[in-house]
């Protein structure tokens, strides 16, 4: 099957192209335009493809209400209601063109994932390069198709989601014109433990939905991702904070720079590492294959007289024949005197046993 891949604002990504880096800014700017500023030079620096944000208000993803429904119950916003929690989430948009113009002027792509028709047609306005369906919204159909008629990539996050979820989520985008899919592995746990990763469903959501896959990671571990592009994870998506102790709603899943740096390269060097199914001498074992064993005399030999396991030996360096062929040449005699330390050849020894001289 050929290599699928898509472009993101200039950037191909696919399983034959290093693995894809976004940095998510969520609410990690604290209400602080300027530390927006600040988280993005921090993605640019750490070495990330992109920075991605989230377009949404209070009003536009939930209703202020004081029902029971509308509390959170445990987890890290235990006691807040939803209103409350997005108020102080959501991404201002009047800074939006702003964030955008940063990611230009420092080569940084920014693109957001919205989460309703009003956050699609006030993306659209700002061109943004590519749009990402969060985990939570994957069962709104509606607004998959809506996000996929502008004919840009999508990236789709499957947390919580189940088999025909996904595939329904799947055959929306497709076929309402989306320009290229990427869905991503993701739990929805925050932080994610390691031990719910699941990380073998990388290649599995590849396979099963003929799609380019990848890794939404929630936890604060660098091996989750690294072995995440091992196993197939084509775009790596991680939160990204300046200083976990300076708090906010999502501070205690995210990385920080130094963090995001680090991952950034063992990722790259995992991608790296994977290579290509070949089974040649590589340009590094080169000059080690002198260290391999192979058939040496090991005691003086007389022409006819008979090789035995006492005058030659399987030993290193590896400049005589193989040791397969030990077998093979005890019992044959030597057709020249030979010294301890020849590595013994062929046109030494005798096409078989007792062979006159």
């Amino acid at each position: 099957m050929e290599m699928k891949e898509i472009k993101i604002d200039g950037n191909l990504i696919g399983p034959s192209h290093p693995p894809y880096i976004v940095a998510e800014m969520s609410g990690n700017h604290n209400g602080d335009i300027t530390r927006a500023f600040q988280i993005i030079e921090a993605a640019k620096k750490a070495g990330a493809h992109a920075v991605k944000i989230q377009t949404y208000t209070a009003d536009t993803i939930t209703i202020d209400h004081d029902g029971p429904e509308f509390l959170i119950e445990g987890g890290l916003w235990d006691g807040k209601k939803l209103y409350d929690l997005y108020e102080w989430a959501h991404t201002p948009w009047e800074w939006h063109k702003a964030l955008f113009e940063k990611g230009k002027e420092l080569g940084l792509t920014v693109f957001s994932t919205p989460f309703d028709d009003t956050a699609v047609d006030f993306l659209e306005d700002l061109n943004s390069p590519a749009y990402k369906i969060a985990s939570f919204e994957v069962i709104d159909l509606p607004l998959i198709a809506k996000v996929a008629a502008t004919g840009k990539p999508m990236i789709i996050s499957t947390g919580m989601a189940t088999f025909d979820e996904i595939r329904d989520a799947t055959e929306t985008a497709i076929n309402n014109g989306c320009g290229g899919l990427v869905l991503l592995h993701c739990v929805s746990g925050y932080p994610t433990m390691v031990e719910d990763s699941n990380l073998r469903i990388i290649p599995d959501l590849a396979k099963k939905f003929d799609v380019i896959a990848g890794l939404s990671d929630h936890t604060l571990e660098r091996a989750v991702p690294v072995a995440g592009v091992a196993l197939g994870a084509c775009l790596i998506e991680k939160h990204l904070t300046l200083k976990r102790s300076d708090g906010g709603p999502d501070a205690a899943f995210s990385l920080e720079p130094d963090e995001l740096k680090n991952l950034c390269e063992g990722c790259a060097q995992a991608w790296d590492s994977l290579g290509r199914v070949n089974y040649d001498i590589k340009p590094s074992e080169d000059q080690n294959q002198i260290f391999r064993r192979s058939i040496y005399v090991v005691e003086d030999v007389s022409a006819g007289q008979e090789l035995t396991k006492k005058n030659i030996r399987s030993i290193r360096p590896g400049n005589g024949l193989p040791p397969k062929e030990l077998s093979n040449i005890i019992g044959r005699n030597a057709l020249s005197d030979l010294k301890r330390g020849t590595a013994l050849r062929w046109e030494d020894v005798s096409s078989s046993g007792m062979e006159p001289v």
